[in-house]
C-alpha cells in the first residue's frame, strides 16, 4: 500500500520590504494582527530601534498569519501595467459596500495606494491597491 501523501499546513504568508517596521506596521492595523513578543516597536519615546530583519505578526488568538523580511532593495510592482508584475496578492473581504468605503480611507490613511476602482461592478465590486513597499492586494465585498 503506498504512503499517504504529506500535506503541509500554511504557516504564514512572507513579504518583503526595504523598511520591514513600515510595512509590519501597515499590515498589523489594517487586519488588526499583533506582533509576536519581544517584536513590538519600541515604547519609549525617542528611543531608535535598530531596524529589524524580520517581524511576525498574528491574529489576536496567537495564529501565524504573515511575516516581514527585510531587503534592500524591492522594485515596486507596476500592475496594471506590465513592466513589473505583482508576483503575489491578498484578496480581503469586508460585510458590505459601507464596509468596503471605510476600508478605502484606512487603506490610504495607513499609506496604502489605490490602483483600480471597481466599485461599480454589480456582481464583485473591489478595489485594488499596493501598500507601503508596493505588495499588490485587493478589498472586495464577500
Amino acid at each position: 500500500m503506498a504512503e499517504p501523501l504529506l500535506r503541509p499546513k500554511s504557516w504564514q504568508v512572507v513579504l518583503e520590504a526595504p523598511d520591514a517596521r513600515v510595512e509590519a506596521e501597515f499590515w498589523r492595523e489594517l487586519l488588526g494582527l499583533v506582533y509576536r513578543p519581544g517584536q513590538e516597536p519600541p515604547r519609549t519615546p525617542g528611543q531608535v530601534e535598530q531596524p529589524p530583519d524580520w517581524l511576525d505578526l498574528d491574529h489576536p488568538d496567537g495564529t501565524p498569519f504573515l511575516a516581514v523580511q527585510r531587503v534592500d532593495r524591492l522594485r515596486r510592482t507596476t500592475w496594471p501595467e506590465a513592466t513589473v508584475p505583482q508576483q503575489l496578492h491578498l484578496d480581503l473581504t469586508l460585510a458590505d459596500r459601507a464596509k468596503l468605503e471605510a476600508g478605502h480611507e484606512q487603506v490610504l490613511a495607513l499609506g496604502g495606494e489605490l490602483r483600480l476602482d471597481r466599485t461599480d461592478d454589480p456582481v464583485e465590486p473591489l478595489r485594488v491597491y499596493v501598500d507601503p513597499a508596493g505588495h499588490t492586494f485587493c478589498l472586495l465585498v464577500g
